[in-house]
């Protein structure tokens, strides 16, 4: 069963004359008052009864006081704590009436919840810390966020060459009309040579055809002494035209433009050549890119998983890159409630037979906020002592020039929600 405050009393503490208070075992109980009344000096008293030394206040003696403060509070567990005389000597009982001293209460209140201001000043991934500690998944969860920065960097520097690359071969031009590979000039020349000869064969038949034509005319005019002779030309020669005409002699023009071009042709090539390489580049970066984005997700995953079946103090709390959330939300973007809700379940989790938390200058909250967050702590089971600068029915007691004025309500009753008075 969590400890619980069940009645406190304090006389010349700060800027308390007398008080007492009776709050309600769950839910709030709002101290209220106009500004400089004494409501937070209220607080820290009991912070002081309960927290010890390290909480005294500079100045602890009511000014114009000659008597010295004088702190009484009574816990469900029955010890009762007091604080006295000139040095405010600690008094601790136990319900068996044997004496002890702050290391008792030490052993089951929280100092979180003596000082949640503490808790909801600290940052977001302390916050987380301190929840991933509660629930004893700080060490895993550091491993895995590790883990997934490393990947992300990793990432992130493979993300952008994979750029660079994509961006350097679409910059690169591109020729439709070159070859695939690099033009050779050897053998253009080799091959015009081939062409150059066979052409020069040809060109020798020609002229062969041409002098047996001459021989022919020349026998011809000598037929009678040669006509044996003539025959035979006429038949060489009959033989060496149709043999002529079927010739046809190759152009080496196509050759001599390539070979003029070759050095263009190539240049084109190699560009050609050098954006395919940039294209296979920028697709081998993209595809590790993929991959460790895989990874990363999968990294991500289990640690969703690790939080998902973790026992939270909290229903919507998690963690997410190092911070602590609540409904997917991060601490700045929660509303004031929410981040009380989320710092009350947190701290109390922290020490579950602390019961009470207590929390100053709620005045911040509009009376909607206030009510919801009481709800929340009644239906938790959890007691909370705050201060407000009001005096509307929404306190449990009105303090004035160090005082309470009015009637306390009944213990355990529930607030009044009506508009404030100031």
């Amino acid at each position: 069963m969590s400890v619980k405050i069940t009645q406190f009393e304090a006389e010349n503490v700060k800027r308390i004359k007398a008080l007492t208070l009776t709050p309600a075992p769950a839910g709030l109980t709002v101290i209220g008052g106009r500004n400089n009344q004494g409501k937070t000096s209220g607080l820290d008293a009991i912070v002081w009864a309960l927290g010890g030394d390290r909480y005294r206040p500079s100045q602890a003696q009511r000014e114009g006081s000659v008597l010295p403060p004088r702190l009484r509070l009574e816990l469900s567990n029955g010890i009762i704590v007091e604080r006295s005389g000139k040095n405010s000597d600690l008094k601790v009982t136990d319900a068996s009436g044997r004496k002890a001293g702050q290391q008792l209460l030490n052993s089951f209140v929280e100092q979180l919840a003596l000082d949640m201001p503490r808790f909801m000043q600290s940052t977001s991934k302390e916050k987380a810390t301190t929840l991933l500690r509660i629930i004893g998944l700080e060490e895993q969860v550091e491993k895995l966020e590790r883990q997934e920065k490393e990947l992300y960097n990793q990432r992130h520097a493979i993300g952008q060459i994979a750029d660079q690359k994509a961006k350097y071969a679409k910059e690169l031009p591109s020729y439709s009309d070159a070859p695939n590979q690099l033009v050779s000039a050897y053998d253009l020349i080799q091959r015009q040579q081939d062409i150059l000869a066979r052409n020069g064969e040809n060109q020798r038949k020609r002229e062969r055809a041409a002098q047996l034509e001459q021989e022919k005319q020349t026998l011809y005019r000598q037929l009678e002494e040669l006509n044996a002779r003539y025959t035979t030309i006429c038949a060489d020669c009959e033989t060496a035209q149709k043999s002529a005409l079927d010739l046809v002699d190759e152009s080496t023009e196509q050759l001599e433009a390539s070979i003029r071009d070759i050095e263009a042709i190539n240049i084109k090539v190699r560009t050609n050549q050098d954006k395919n390489r940039a294209e296979v580049e920028a697709k081998e970066y993209s595809d590790q890119y993929a991959s460790l984005t895989a990874q990363l997700e999968a990294v991500r995953q289990q640690k969703t998983d690790l939080l998902q079946g973790a026992k939270l103090p909290l229903p919507g709390l998690s963690v997410e890159d190092g911070e602590l959330t609540y409904q997917g939300k991060p601490w700045d973007c929660m509303s004031g409630s929410d981040q009380l809700k989320v710092s009350a379940a947190i701290v109390r989790a922290l020490k579950p037979e602390c019961g009470f938390i207590l929390l100053d200058k709620l005045e911040q909250m509009d009376l909607d906020t206030l009510r919801e967050f009481s709800d929340w702590m009644e239906s938790e089971g959890l007691q909370g002592i705050a201060t407000r600068v009001s005096t509307g029915g929404e306190c449990s007691i009105i303090i004035e020039d160090g005082s309470a004025v009015g009637k306390e309500f009944p213990p355990h009753s529930a607030p009044q929600w009506k508009d404030s008075e100031f």
